[in-house]
């Protein structure tokens, strides 16, 4: 795993919101990173829950889990599939074909564009955050967070 990860996950209370830091370094599969949410929060199945993972300045995914619906998945750069095996669980999660080749100049952000908008962020400002120039991955999710606010949580986190 890369060594300046930030991974943590947020779920929703009647209360707001509350967060816990989230090891991932043992995750192989991406069913693994849904077990890591659930021991970190604590989870019973009902909640929502939201994992946040920023990658040095190269890339952030969230994942969005309810009760049993099958998780959704936002990845700002399918580039991060060749970042190291972090990446490419995100990158597989999303759905990502691996271009090896390099080819795909510029970010390309991957996944389920519409797994915040009934949250507040919708697909058009989700991506025109993560392309816009000179953002990085610490403050596009530290705009999200603002945005659905549990800011605070994440601040106390980082």
């Amino acid at each position: 795993m890369a060594s300046n990860t930030f991974s943590a996950a947020f779920v929703r209370t009647p209360t707001g919101w509350s967060g816990a830091e989230v090891d991932l370094r043992d995750a192989e599969i991406v069913d693994d990173l849904g077990d890591a949410v659930t021991e970190a929060l604590g989870l019973t199945g009902e909640e929502l829950a939201l994992l946040c993972v920023e990658v040095e300045d190269e890339w952030f995914a969230i994942v969005r889990y309810r009760d049993d619906d099958e998780p959704r998945v936002f990845l700002s750069d399918a580039h991060a599939v060749l970042s190291d095996r972090l990446g490419e669980l995100f990158a597989e999660f999303a759905g990502v074909v691996p271009d090896k080749e390099g080819n795909g100049l510029g970010v390309r952000p991957a996944g389920d564009f519409e797994l915040l908008n009934d949250l507040g962020v919708s697909s058009e400002e989700l991506l025109e955050l993560s392309m816009e120039e000179g953002m990085l991955p610490a403050d596009i999710l530290s705009v999200i967070a603002e945005r659905l606010s549990f800011a605070d949580e994440l601040d106390r986190l980082r």
